[in-house]
């Protein structure tokens, strides 16, 4: 059963009970445990408040400095595709507005996140810790080059879309350890989930075609490219 937290109310409860089973239940995620954090999260208090009505719609939304809050079905098949048991140290690429990092800490118990632009990563930071979440360590930085200090990671997840997959991360990555991050041109990605099968060895899986804003950074987009 899903917390109340402040400035959650029923509506938005049923709103978000909806969203969960037409637009990712029903659409063949079905872990439990992601279902149970979908229900958990209170999605419209991670945009802004004249935009909160919409918080529930089958669509991402502006979160401000031309970045999106991603739809709840995309951030659902992330979340899934990392193929989590609940126990996972996580890299999280991209945090935005913290809906993401707020997902993966309803399953996990640890989120380092890396976000490029420094005032939305410290609103991120202060919205998490408002709505009582622990677990996680924020900062600003160049996300392609991942966070070598707590490395290596179960599970690396990047929201936004590089050109390829940055070496850095795949170097972050345990044995066993996946990582999945949309990568293509500046019109249409395609979701790749990588699984390190040894210390040189990786496998790659296509998920299926997205649309992301770009990664920036030294093993990603340059700014202006995307």
């Amino acid at each position: 059963m899903e917390e109340a937290r402040p400035g959650d109310t029923p509506r938005y409860r049923e709103l978000r009970r909806r969203m969960v089973e037409k637009q990712i239940q029903k659409r063949g995620v079905r872990d439990p445990k992601i279902l149970h954090a979908f229900l958990n999260v209170p999605r419209h208090l991670f945009i802004e408040e004249a935009l909160r009505d919409r918080a529930y719609g089958d669509y991402p939304l502006p979160i401000g400095d031309g970045q999106t809050i991603s739809q709840p079905y995309t951030v659902a098949v992330m979340t899934d595709a990392l193929k989590l048991e609940g126990d996972e140290k996580v890299l999280e690429v991209g945090s935005g507005s913290g809906y993401q990092s707020a997902v993966l800490l309803e399953i996990v118990p640890q989120v380092f996140a890396v976000e490029r632009i420094s005032s939305i990563a410290r609103k991120a930071q202060k919205r998490l810790e408002s709505m009582g979440y622990t677990g996680f360590v924020m900062r600003s930085g160049d996300g392609t080059k991942g966070w070598a200090e707590f490395a290596p990671y179960d599970a690396i997840l990047v929201a936004a879309a590089s050109p390829s997959v940055p070496r850095s991360l795949k170097a972050q990555l345990t044995v066993g350890g996946r990582l999945v991050i949309p990568v293509g041109d500046r019109y249409v990605q395609d979701m790749i989930r990588v699984t390190r099968l040894a210390e040189e060895k990786y496998e790659e899986e296509n998920l299926g075609s997205f649309r992301f804003v770009g990664l920036i950074g030294a093993e990603g987009w340059r700014e202006g490219e995307m």
